[in-house]
């Protein structure tokens, strides 16, 4: 049955239904277009439950060293079966809700695969393969991205895997190679360590996490080899085996062109993301694209009147959060409203292995590079009461500052829970706070916060606990 909307948004990730939430807010009649959950990858193959089982490896690392905390326990052990159950569990439970939220701001489902047919017009085809069209005066696409797959890493499922399968395999593997040493490869890293995989983190880059800052990368390999992940930076895979009962992967150090083979039962290829551009009507209706990405405006409309794009699938990071403003802003343009774009070197940036890392702005590197003279602090949480009394001392908060006008240019954190610290540095930016107000204003004691305030005043020569 076709219907007419004054929006129609296809896909329901974070980016696509909180835009269809937004507009619905704003008096819009929407429509979302989804062929598998709602939700997208983020609820049910990515961000949630990922934390999911990342937080079962947290707590049986908790029950292994209980006696450090006064607590006699039994020997624990991991049951991986149950930990993916867990972990589906949850993001069952998310994209329920997502259900519900649809529900509640009377927007229209519509399952099935979606493909633009005209500026204002979109096909959707069900699993049955019966396509019905659907017209709006504006569209919104939104379809996400998937795991990118090399050449030399063909993935079968099995043997050769990518982020869906590490989530829901069968049984855990004794050994895993991941290749790429980005946030999903670090993330999959410590939780298959923590319950007992041994793990190979190679990065083709010359050091993992390459985005971060060069410190909170050296720290977080250090911190991963004590946890008995071996780190090979600097190499590439560049073929592997898979003929056999075992999978084996051919390593070229990038630097001496030396060759090694590494046996393991599964290699996790975790090399990024490539947009889902294909098969939803861009060509036809001659939308621009640019290295798998869809042109659009400061406000996401595309060169076709009418129709959007946003989150992984346009220019910027692939990150929910990132999906979700541009969501909101698109609409409220499309509402009439006066939305500020979007500010790009203001988005958090957040990797949930152990130690956690969450970074917003430049690093120190960067900002010279675009001609700042800076003032870094670093305040590290062995110094830190919280983080001795949590029994988690690893790691530091780096800030950087413009020497001349106290510009709060970034800031960059390797430790415990700072996933949950980065979000202050964001307002703080936003509002175009000093240093010296940083260092000024009064954070709590003991949290594991107030690190950054001594990173502040330690920029000034001002730190008291260090």
């Amino acid at each position: 049955m076709a219907n007419s909307f004054d929006l129609i948004v296809v896909g329901s990730g974070p980016g696509g239904y909180v835009a269809a939430i937004r507009a619905s807010q704003l008096g819009m009649n929407v429509g979302i277009v989804e062929r598998e959950s709602l939700g997208g990858i983020c609820l049910n193959w990515g961000c949630i439950p990922t934390k999911a089982l990342l937080k079962s490896a947290q707590v049986f690392e908790y029950l292994q060293h209980a006696e450090s905390y006064g607590i006699n326990v039994g020997e624990a052990s991991a049951d991986f079966d149950k930990m993916v159950q867990r972990s589906r569990g949850v993001a069952g439970d998310m994209s329920k809700g997502v259900s519900f939220l649809m529900k509640k701001n009377k927007i229209t489902v519509i399952n099935g695969s979606g493909k633009l047919v005209a500026a204002n017009r979109v096909a959707v085809t069900d699993a049955d393969g019966k396509t019905t069209e659907h017209t709006a005066t504006n569209i919104i696409l939104a379809t996400g991205a998937r795991s990118r797959q090399l050449p030399a890493l063909p993935q079968d499922g099995k043997k050769i895997i990518g982020y869906r399968e590490a989530m829901s395999l069968e049984k855990q593997p004794k050994s895993m190679v991941i290749v790429g040493a980005g946030a999903i490869g670090v993330e999959f890293a410590y939780f298959y360590n923590a319950i007992g995989t041994e793990v190979t983190l190679v990065e083709y880059m010359p050091r993992i996490v390459p985005v971060e800052d060069e410190e909170v990368s050296k720290d977080l390999t250090r911190n991963f080899k004590k946890q008995g992940i071996k780190v090979l930076a600097n190499t590439s895979a560049n073929k592997v085996d898979t003929s056999g009962d075992t999978c084996k992967v051919t390593l070229v150090d990038n630097k001496k062109g030396k060759e090694t083979i590494i046996e393991c039962d599964v290699v996790l290829s975790a090399v990024g993301q490539a947009s889902n551009i294909e098969n939803i009507g861009l060509e036809e209706l001659g939308i621009k694209t640019d290295r798998n990405r869809v042109i659009v405006d400061d406000f996401y409309q595309t060169n076709v009147k009418g129709v959007y794009a946003i989150g992984d699938i346009v220019p910027g990071p692939a990150l929910a959060h990132v999906a979700s403003a541009e969501g909101i802003i698109c609409v409220e343009k499309i509402a009439g409203h006066n939305p500020e774009p979007l500010d790009y070197n203001n988005i958090p940036g957040c990797t949930y292995c152990s130690p956690e890392i969450a970074s917003v702005g430049y690093t120190e590197e960067k900002a010279k590079e675009a001609g700042y003279e800076v003032k870094v602090g670093k305040f590290p949480f062995t110094a830190s009461g919280k983080a001795k009394a949590a029994g988690h001392k690893e790691g530091f908060v780096k800030v950087v500052f413009d020497a001349k006008y106290g510009e709060f240019l970034g800031a960059h954190m390797i430790g415990a829970n700072v996933t949950e610290m980065i979000a202050e540095v964001v307002v703080a930016r936003k509002l175009e706070t000093t240093g010296h107000e940083i260092v000024k204003s009064v954070h709590p004691h003991p949290t594991m916060s107030e690190a950054l305030m001594e990173a502040a005043a330690a920029a000034y020569g001002e730190v008291i606990h260090l």
